[in-house]
């Protein structure tokens, strides 16, 4: 084995990363996410209707970088009832795919993929640190999703004294 010499070749120049392009191109696909929402939530709310399901609990909870849906309760009036095994269209993008892909899933599927959409796009990071935890309603007569949300945080208070 020959030794050899390092060369004092300069380093090759970094290649540049246009911010702009990057920050458009997750624009756009954050606005055809947007898009999609309203047909998934008329699917969803259609379903829950045929189904005789008039709301649907969600409870989430988080902490320490890790965080899960709790429970999916679905509700008749005031009775729990289980979820049928219909399954409904769900639009979805995919990371590598510009094309909208059309899913078939549970009405409960729907409801948890619906669920982290939300936490992500409003509370994005919920389950870091010290976490959260809170709950949904998905109102089926009145069409709409409301959160519920606890963020937990950690808070301390400096006081100083001179005697």
């Amino acid at each position: 084995m020959i030794p050899t010499e390092p060369t004092l070749a300069p380093p090759m120049a970094p290649s540049t990363v246009d911010m702009g392009q990057i920050f458009a191109a997750h624009a756009e696909r954050a606005a055809r996410i947007d898009a999609l929402r309203p047909g998934n939530k008329d699917r969803l709310f259609d379903g829950l209707t045929a189904a005789s399901i008039t709301h649907v609990t969600v409870t989430f909870d988080g902490a320490g970088d890790s965080g899960q849906i709790e429970s999916i309760g679905a509700w008749s009036g005031e009775t729990a009832v289980e979820f049928p095994k219909t399954e409904i269209e769900y639009a979805a993008l995919t990371w590598d795919d510009p094309e909208v892909e059309m899913r078939s899933l549970s009405l409960e599927d729907v409801v948890e993929q619906l669920a982290y959409d939300f936490l992500s796009d409003t509370h994005c990071g919920w389950e870091n640190n010290d976490g959260a935890w809170g709950e949904f309603c998905f109102d089926a007569a009145a069409r709409c999703i409301h959160l519920e949300f606890n963020e937990r945080f950690t808070s301390s208070e400096l006081f100083t004294h001179d005697f």
